[in-house]
């Protein structure tokens, strides 16, 4: 039995359900400001705590970082990225969230080959590529000032 292109297409969008486009980006934009806005009143609180400025930078984001950890490794975090789509994805919640995932994944699996073998399994390729574009932009601007 073969079905053409046009009627698999007619087949599953049929199937499948439209997604909310503009309640989903309300959503996202709600929790990721609301990442962000407690980020911030972390700040001020570091700063009213008397650290300076070099101790609320490193503060801020490890508080954040280690939240995310647990209310991953608790299940919280990823009830929450499901009402808040990418909204959970803000850059330092949602790197911690895709180191934690695998790792407790594959934790049955032991803690060598399982939770640190498989704990960059989805954040590796990011570091790579992060790490390589960093390099290359910093060897652009080292080869444009010397002109």
């Amino acid at each position: 039995m073969s079905i053409s292109n046009s009627d698999y297409s007619k087949m599953t969008d049929k199937a499948s359900p439209n997604s909310p486009v503009i309640k989903n980006c309300i959503k996202a934009f709600i929790f990721g400001g609301g990442i962000c806005f407690f980020s911030q009143i972390l700040n001020f609180v570091f700063q009213r705590a008397g650290l300076k400025e070099d101790g609320v930078k490193l503060a801020t984001p490890s508080v954040i970082i280690i939240i995310t950890a647990i209310l991953t490794g608790i299940g919280v975090y990823d009830k929450i990225a499901r009402h808040a789509g990418a909204g959970t994805i803000v850059p330092i919640s949602g790197f911690a969230n895709a180191v934690v995932s695998p790792a407790l994944e594959f934790q049955h699996e032991g803690f060598i080959l399982g939770t640190a073998a498989q704990m960059f399994s989805i954040a590796g390729p990011v570091i790579v590529y992060g790490i390589s574009s960093a390099f290359l932009y910093g060897l652009i601007i080292f080869i444009f000032r010397l002109y």
